[in-house]
């Protein structure tokens, strides 16, 4: 028997942060009380999940009563459980208010720990709908088995170049892009407005790793296009430095005003504190976006208020701004009600942006639910902004450049936005992108494997 739904709709999900290894999760509906307290809404999205009919059996992953949907994350290697905990939280609100047309959601976690990409992504081909709302590290690995088993990927985030913009594949928040620079808004800024004393003298350090290694080699191209100087750059070995004097003596040395850092946050701190400990202020440090978390302000320590820390979100509504926008202020009120312990993290909001898509383009398939239908469906979105979660992104162009950005700053008392001229409520937009002209690899396409639409069911 199909258990009994409500339609009531959903709210939309949230990302949260639970612990999940391998194995299938999934929420069963909620009885009727609970089921009329779900609201259909989120932001400006309406009806997102709602109750029906829906039945038969279209493709791999769909039956009359269920959709399987396949998560993939590190968390294994990480301890991260953001994208996991999102679709937990997800499917419970999604499923209360009658799931996908009537079909019960569904999740299957993939933990490929960083290195098993490949192997995990050959078990998803077996038993999964399509991804959404995950990511992994090294995700170009499992790339082409991807495409060669036809499986759609919604994610909350991209890595690697092979991986980016492919085919099957909708990103659905302003965060990678295959042939743009996501942060040349952000370091011209930087570099022209807020430090020009800086241009001349920016300073990189990235991981030695194939991921951060590349970013950097793009990082070296955008900042020399825009009249900076990269006058220090140098790899680190992401199994661990004992020492980071030498690091922060070079910078000194090397007379760094602005620094770009590409890799794990913790040991950035480290490097900080031993540059504040030689009373070294530089004029900006870009720690990338995966620093924006409230344990790297503690990691900082006094660093924090010595030198200065800022990040590009390019164009996501940070936790901190909730007040002045309805879209986050919904999406904590979610996490307080289903998981106050969790922490609302930017790949969760990316997380949650991609679920929402997920559900709005699924439940417009109505019964005939089938990967072309998903994948046409989420394409038609031209200003896809998760209900208000960031700026808009037209995902009918899988080559569109970056629109907005925005910034935050990190202080003894937390993030907060510093004046960044914002000209479109929290973001600022329609600055002239940069298109690299390097060359950096692909993305895979389903030509690449011997496949094309006709073979997607």
């Amino acid at each position: 028997m199909r258990p009994k739904r409500i339609a009531a709709g959903l709210i939309a999900v949230a990302l949260l942060a639970t612990v999940g290894c391998g194995g299938r999760t999934g929420t069963e509906t909620e009885n009727a009380s609970e089921a009329d307290s779900v609201v259909a809404d989120f932001g400006d999205l309406t009806g997102v999940c709602q109750d029906g009919d829906a039945s038969g059996s279209p493709t791999q992953g769909v039956t009359d009563t269920e959709i399987t949907i396949g998560v993939f994350s590190d968390v294994g290697y990480s301890k991260n459980p953001e994208f996991i905990d999102a679709a937990k939280v997800f499917t419970s609100w999604c499923n209360a208010a009658g799931g996908i047309n009537g079909r019960t959601l569904t999740t299957q976690t993939h933990d490929s720990k960083v290195m098993a990409v490949r192997q995990k992504m050959v078990e998803a081909c077996r038993t999964d709908f399509a991804l959404v709302g995950g990511g992994a590290g090294l995700d170009g690995l499992g790339t082409k088995e991807r495409l060669e088993c036809t499986l759609p990927d919604i994610p909350a985030q991209v890595s690697q170049q092979p991986n980016l913009g492919t085919d099957l594949q909708v990103i659905p928040s302003p965060s990678t892009y295959a042939h743009y620079d996501p942060y040349n808004a952000f370091r011209q800024w930087l570099t022209k407005e807020a430090y020009p004393q800086s241009a001349g003298a920016v300073g990189i350090i990235n991981g030695d790793s194939p991921v951060t290694k590349v970013l950097g080699d793009k990082a070296v191209e955008s900042l020399n296009a825009m009249g900076a100087e990269v006058i220090y750059n140098e790899l680190y070995p992401v199994g661990g430095v004992t020492d980071w004097t030498p690091y922060a003596q070079a910078i000194k040395n090397s007379g760094v005003r602005g620094l770009v850092w590409y890799g794990e946050d913790g040991p950035l701190t480290k490097l900080e504190e031993k540059l504040t400990s030689m009373d070294y202020k530089l004029d900006w440090i870009d720690p990338n976006n995966n620093a924006f978390k409230p344990d790297y302000v503690d990691l900082l320590g006094r660093s924090a208020s010595f030198q200065n820390n800022l990040v590009d979100l390019g164009g996501v509504v940070p936790p901190q701004l909730a007040d002045q926008s309805p879209a986050m202020q919904q999406l904590q009120d979610l996490y307080e009600e289903y998981a106050p312990d969790a922490v609302i993290t930017l790949p969760a909001v990316r997380a949650f942006s991609a679920w929402l898509l997920f559900a709005k383009a699924a439940s417009s398939c109505g019964a005939e639910l089938t990967r072309t239908c998903l994948v046409t469906a989420a394409q038609k979105e031209t200003e896809w902004a998760g209900g208000g979660l960031h700026s808009p992104n037209d995902l009918s162009n899988r080559d569109a450049p970056p629109t907005c950005f925005n910034v935050m700053q990190a202080t003894p008392e937390g993030w907060k936005a510093p004046d960044f001229a914002a000209d479109n409520g929290l973001f600022r937009c329609n600055t002239p992108p940069y298109r690299y002209t390097g060359n950096y690899g692909e993305p895979l396409t389903l030509a690449d494997v011997g496949k094309t639409m006709a073979d997607v069911e």
